[in-house]
């Protein structure tokens, strides 16, 4: 209990520091525009009043939309705040050095430290701007910016009737964190618009329950393929990261979970594997449970390759892509193409095509977003098509994958 008050004391201390540091940079920065000093203390008590509601009636496991606004409003508060400590922080022992260097040698007049220059606090303000305007724009537009990424592969053992066969891979879904249903429906049309053979989900229909998902069943059935949709499950459709008043409760949850993958006309591969057939050849398509390094482990990769032909083409849906790494480049048999999701890019980046890509997802997942080749193998990491937790996006956008499967040539 005592180590519990001392650790929320220092936050409540480190909050008070960067709000001090950020009330100095408004009022120094911005002298002539007291109105501004005011918001800002405004806006601020206005984040801690929610929080602390919100926390004393959260309930472990209801990721609910107030939980949502909660943690987007401390981003939205606190990432700009820390880039202005940093600033101005870094002033202060300036000043610090200076003020002592100059009494030390007797060249100093009047207070001990210099007064703070007006240009590095309009600097950090300017400096701050960008990241809030950048969270507020994930929030309000990002978490619902679709965007379709396309992929050309080309195998050797790839069957010539499946030469130009289209894979739309969709992932993470959490669908109890939608809260728009007509931009989610355009995100659905925008599935459909891609005419895909097959659509294939890589895990995490809900953040915990299956009942999360009954508000957007009609919406999602109106996904459609002419060779079939199949699905997986992830870490979070087994309800782990909730207490359940028993046993039989989450068991039951898990049973009507399956019912509603088979609702939106999804098949849901549990460590088993299906064929697809074109005319006169097939490709096997492979679905495993869960399986992650530091996550729930219930995927069988042996158990889901059985009484399969090791020169046949595999395609392998496995929600989590650490699971690539530790296991499946390795395996036995040859998996062409692994697709996988969980990583969501965090929901947080930098990506410009040919120039940067990066995201803190990347210090966790050495694949975490895009297209991999190692030892033959592909390995495609989709960002995910809703948001967990934080309810925005900030330059990592959410996800529709389209794969075209070209036999190579001579």
């Amino acid at each position: 209990m005592i180590s519990i008050l001392i650790r929320l004391t220092l936050f409540i201390l480190f909050l008070g520091l960067i709000d001090w540091y950020s009330f100095q940079a408004f009022k120094t920065g911005l002298p002539s525009q007291p109105w501004v000093k005011y918001a800002f203390w405004g806006f601020s008590m206005l984040v801690y009043f929610f929080v602390g509601y919100v926390f004393l009636t959260f309930e472990r496991g209801a990721i609910t939309l107030s939980f949502g606004r909660m943690v987007s409003l401390l981003i939205l508060s606190l990432i700009p705040k820390l880039i202005i400590l940093v600033l101005l922080f870094g002033e202060d022992m300036l000043r610090l050095f200076s003020g002592g260097f100059q009494s030390f040698t007797g060249g100093r007049e009047g207070d001990f430290l210099p007064e703070r220059r007006k240009m590095i606090s309009q600097t950090a303000l300017i400096l701050a701007a960008v990241p809030f305007l950048g969270i507020l724009h994930g929030v309000l537009i990002g978490k619902y910016r679709y965007r379709v990424v396309k992929h050309r592969l080309e195998f050797d053992e790839l069957p010539e009737e499946f030469d130009g066969f289209t894979i739309t891979q969709i992932s993470d879904i959490h669908s109890g964190s939608f809260d728009n249903k007509k931009k989610l429906e355009y995100g659905v049309e925008l599935i459909n618009q891609q005419n895909s053979d097959v659509i294939l989900f890589t895990g995490d229909l809900v953040n915990n329950q299956a009942a999360e998902m009954e508000p957007w069943i009609e919406t999602f059935q109106k996904l459609e393929a002419p060779m079939g949709k199949y699905s997986i499950l992830g870490n979070h459709d087994y309800g782990d990261y909730m207490e359940w008043p028993n046993r039989e409760a989450k068991v039951e949850n898990m049973r009507r979970l399956f019912q509603v993958h088979k609702d939106l006309g999804f098949q849901l591969l549990r460590n088993e594997n299906i064929q697809i057939q074109k005319g006169r050849s097939s490709i096997d398509l492979i679905g495993v449970e869960n399986w992650g390094k530091g996550f729930a482990q219930h995927g069988d990769l042996a158990k889901a390759t059985e009484k399969l032909r090791n020169q046949s083409f595999k395609i392998l849906m496995s929600h989590d892509p650490s699971h690539f790494d530790e296991q499946v480049k390795n395996f036995s048999q040859f998996i062409h193409l692994t697709l996988s999701g969980h990583t969501h890019g965090m929901q947080f980046g930098i990506e410009i095509p040919g120039w940067v890509k990066w995201s803190p997802a990347s210090l966790r997942y050495p694949k975490w977003a895009g297209l991999y080749e190692e030892m033959g193998r592909f390995l495609h990491v989709n960002r995910g098509f809703g948001f967990l937790a934080f309810p925005g996006r900030v330059g990592i956008w959410p996800e529709i994958t389209v794969l075209e499967l070209r036999k190579k040539k001579g």
